[in-house]
């Protein structure tokens, strides 16, 4: 019985087949997805594998693999060997992206950002504060004072073309640190009391070396994990810069302090920042390699490639973009520079306490960078940016409409608090739109275009301000918002990197 048995299983059993089909194997799809003569190379996989497998990519027809297993993989950089024909300047986009504390140092080179930006924004925000004491200490009206905004935007545009050379010549570190020095001796030259000219030579450093160390920290930040929130915590801090100022401001200045005695916090912090800074960023090119040879890429590949600031103006997310912020800077630092002489002429306001209403503009500012960077995100950038900017307009009309300074200094800080997060959101997406082997370059040129036009239109204000009254304030503004909405709606829709 039993051989009759083992007889039966013995012929029930699956015949052994002498030529079994071909399994399709995860190896075995690379090797067909790319050239014979790379057949004996050891592949690394990255992020278009998983393209490459089309229907063919699930867990049985991979192996082992598992979706987790294939997104370790693909997270991992690609070899010129596994992306035939493309550049390796395009293969940085498959590294992992560095975040807070990916490498750890990044935590450090954030808050040595933040620490930079909290100065700039007091660097700005103190004139609004500062000019009604300006003024009769100089002997000169609004069209002359403007003057030093003109001065600022020029070291902007001229920090454009230098601020990729210095960092390819100098590495990041001694950058940072180079950058800080002309901004120092600007504070210096202030707080010795020196004559108007004077003053604007050192309004004029001040932008040079603040267009720097702002082009450096927003490539930094955009290219982190959260940069929407990260940046909106950095630009916060330029927030919470611009609002300290005009209360310190005002309160030395209108208990008989010379007025030029406030920029002693701003000589402290520039002395800060050059230490603090060079430490943060030292060894950066190591431990962000995939940004310092994007960077470098810009000095290779032809002709085109040698000229960055040439490469970044024929973009045309660089030209829309650099309109969008000359008008969204233009507008900000219009009211934040007249908006207390405007409630002192038409308002009757007394000085020593209108001068308040200015920081209430950049604490708005400031909790919209904190607070609304998130929500932004989660409705998407772009949208985002379209309501801030109808809302601010509508808050505007309301600002030049009612005859109270208590409903203007509300409506005031309300603008605010929507323009606080446009700043963030619009780099964010530029970064996106950028080639990243010139985003220091386009970035840098955006803020320098940014700052002419936060010289341009606070400049153009007083020019009209001396004839029309500081009313003109108002009217100024709506157009630079309607720019702004006109820039923004024109920005190419495709958030992909295009070199």
């Amino acid at each position: 019985m039993a051989s009759h048995f083992a007889a039966f299983l013995e012929v029930e059993s699956s015949p052994r087949i002498a030529r079994p089909a071909a399994v399709l194997r995860y190896d075995d799809q690379i090797s067909i997805a790319t050239s014979r003569n790379h057949e004996l190379v050891e592949l690394q996989p990255s992020s278009s594998i998983v393209q490459r497998l089309g229907p063919f990519a699930s867990p049985s027809s991979l192996d082992t693999a598992t979706p987790p297993d294939l997104e370790s993989l693909s997270s991992k950089p690609g070899s010129p060997s596994s992306e035939p024909g493309v550049p390796e300047s395009q293969l940085v986009s498959t590294d992992i992206v560095p975040s807070i504390n990916n490498p750890a140092r990044n935590k450090w080179r954030i808050v040595s950002a933040c620490c930079m930006l909290l100065s700039n924004g007091m660097s700005d925000s103190a004139p609004g504060a500062l000019i009604p004491y300006m003024e009769p200490d100089f002997h000169i009206g609004y069209a002359i004072v403007s003057l030093i905004f003109i001065a600022n935007a020029a070291g902007f545009i001229l920090a454009a073309p230098l601020t990729h050379w210095l960092e390819s010549r100098f590495g990041r570190s001694r950058t940072v640190m180079i950058c800080q020095v002309p901004v120092f001796a600007g504070y210096l030259v202030i707080l010795c009391k020196a004559p108007f000219p004077a003053v604007v030579v050192s309004f004029f450093l001040i932008g040079l070396g603040v267009a720097v160390n702002l082009a450096l920290s927003n490539v930094f930040i955009a290219n982190l994990a959260n940069a929407t929130e990260l940046l909106g915590i950095n630009h916060g801090f330029y927030g919470v810069g611009g609002t300290i100022a005009p209360l310190i401001a005002t309160a030395l200045a209108s208990n008989g302090v010379h007025w030029t005695f406030f920029y002693i916090i701003n000589v402290t912090l520039s002395a800060f920042n050059l230490i603090f800074a060079g430490w943060a960023f030292r060894g950066y090119e190591t431990d962000m390699p995939v940004q310092a040879q994007a960077g470098q890429n810009q000095n290779i590949d032809g002709p085109a490639k040698k000229n960055p600031i040439w490469r970044a103006v024929k973009t045309k997310a660089t030209l829309l973009g650099a309109l969008f912020i000359f008008a969204y800077q233009g507008a900000e630092v219009s009211i934040s520079g007249w908006i207390v002489s405007f409630l002192i002429n038409y308002r009757n306001g007394d000085p020593a306490h209108v001068g308040y209403v200015s920081a209430g503009f950049w604490a708005g500012i400031t909790v919209g960078r904190f607070v609304l960077s998130y929500p932004a995100r989660r409705l998407g950038e772009r949208l985002a940016v379209f309501f801030l900017v109808a809302g601010a307009i509508a808050f505007q009309i309301m600002c030049w409409l009612i005859p109270n300074i208590i409903g203007e200094a509300v409506t005031v800080a309300i603008i605010g608090l929507l323009l606080g997060p446009v700043y963030p959101c619009a780099t964010v997406v530029l970064n996106r739109l950028l080639p990243r082997d010139v985003q220091t370059t386009s970035l840098g040129f955006v803020s320098a275009m940014g700052s002419s036009g936060g010289a341009v239109a606070p400049f153009v204000t007083g020019i009209l301000a001396q004839g029309l009254g500081t009313v003109v304030l108002h009217p100024i503004c709506l157009v630079l918002y309607g720019a702004m909405i006109l820039a923004w709606f024109l920005l190419p829709r495709t958030l992909r990197r295009e070199d």
